[in-house]
């Protein structure tokens, strides 16, 4: 079967996590922990597919983690029969856009910021990682550089963003990001990235909470909204998280 197949995969790029991020799990949770006791704040920016959506207000995850989201809005509304004839125009192959986003966002010195893309080596991640150590901010990584080290990357320096960040978190998907063959398709199928990045996340954030427990700085988690007591929980964390920034 696939799915068993898949599943195999999945598990080993998942042991290889475990077994090799250690170091750099305890080098990201150590910033992100000094930043917050500092009163500065965790961004979380994700050129991928998931980080956005599981890493932020979920139930059992840290209120403190702040959403970096690049939209560009160009309404102009012209007949379909013209709009064939346009290129395709991506974000994050657009240089100059990343210093722009570091000047607009509202990070400050001392803030650190997830960086999160699978291939790493496109303008923007690259740039947004160079703008925000050039003002003072960590950054911290999350890729996967066997991926990335194929590629050549897009932006001026020729660097791609494990080779500019403070730390990396390797989440090792293999170059293409599938995992697994099929007989009769061209490609594989199952990308390996969306978990893998998630399953990283979320043992940055066990990493964070425990070390800040040990520095008496509690941080304020969201119950899920369909326990009993959840809305005035919730409520109440969300006004101390709003005082003391985690």
């Amino acid at each position: 079967m696939l799915a068993q197949q898949y599943y195999h995969q999945m598990r080993k790029v998942l042991e290889r996590i475990e077994q090799t991020q250690g170091e750099a799990l305890e080098k990201a949770a150590e910033l992100i922990v000094e930043s917050l006791a500092q009163g500065g704040t965790w961004h979380l920016m994700d050129t991928g597919h998931m980080l956005n959506h599981e890493m932020i207000g979920r139930a059992g995850g840290m209120m403190a983690i702040t959403p970096l989201q690049v939209m560009v809005e160009v309404y102009n509304p012209v007949r379909p029969s013209r709009v064939g004839e346009k290129k395709s125009v991506y974000l994050d192959r657009i240089e100059g856009l990343g210093e722009f986003v570091i000047a607009k966002s509202g990070m400050l010195p001392g803030d650190v910021l997830v960086i999160g893309s699978v291939s790493g080596y496109n303008m923007l991640p690259v740039e947004v990682a160079i703008q925000a150590k050039s003002q003072g901010i960590k950054v911290i990584a999350l890729t996967s550089v066997a991926y990335s080290s194929t590629l050549q990357s897009r932006h001026p320096s020729g660097l791609r963003l494990y080779e500019v960040a403070d730390v990396v978190l390797d989440h090792g998907a293999p170059p293409g990001d599938a995992l697994v063959e099929v007989a009769g398709l061209p490609v594989k199928i199952c990308p390996a990235s969306g978990i893998a990045a998630a399953y990283l996340m979320w043992a940055l954030q066990a990493e964070v909470i425990e070390k800040m427990l040990k520095r008496g700085l509690v941080p304020q988690v969201y119950m899920s909204n369909h326990l009993p007591g959840a809305d005035e929980f919730n409520r109440r964390a969300k006004k101390e998280f709003a005082e003391k920034g985690y």
